[in-house]
């Protein structure tokens, strides 16, 4: 009497279902990273080791030329305290991340200060990590 086994292994591995899982994440990160919507302007910041948990309403950058930005629209400096004043009017506490090349002079910086000072804004001076 010859018996055989009937249930034959299949060495086979199908990679289908590995693929469409590689798709869906390269889709779920590409999508989230388009989401995310970083400072534009090229600005070298200077250094520090402290941050701050503040999370601040508006944004302002001086870029190297003394350009003044309000997130990344550009702004001249007569009409920047204006504009901050209508984009501020409804919130309770408003802060201001100041975004400054390290490179322009502290007078420029100062204009900005007076501004959050006149208005009673907090401002955070931004820095890159050391």
């Amino acid at each position: 009497m010859a018996l055989k086994s009937r249930n034959k292994v299949n060495a086979n591995f199908s990679m289908s279902s590995m693929t469409d899982i590689v798709f869906l994440l390269l889709i779920f990160f590409m999508v989230t990273s388009t989401l995310i919507a970083p400072n534009a302007l090229k600005l070298l910041l200077p250094k520090s080791s402290n941050q701050t948990a503040a999370n601040p309403i508006t944004s302002v950058s001086i870029d190297k030329h003394y350009n003044f930005y309000i997130e990344t629209t550009p702004t001249p400096f007569s009409k920047l305290e204006g504009k901050l004043q209508r984009m501020l009017a409804k919130h309770e506490d408003p802060t201001i991340s100041l975004h400054v090349d390290k490179s322009v002079p502290m007078e420029q910086v100062v204009k900005v200060m007076n501004i959050a000072k006149n208005n009673k804004y907090k401002l955070i001076l931004a820095t890159s990590a050391k």
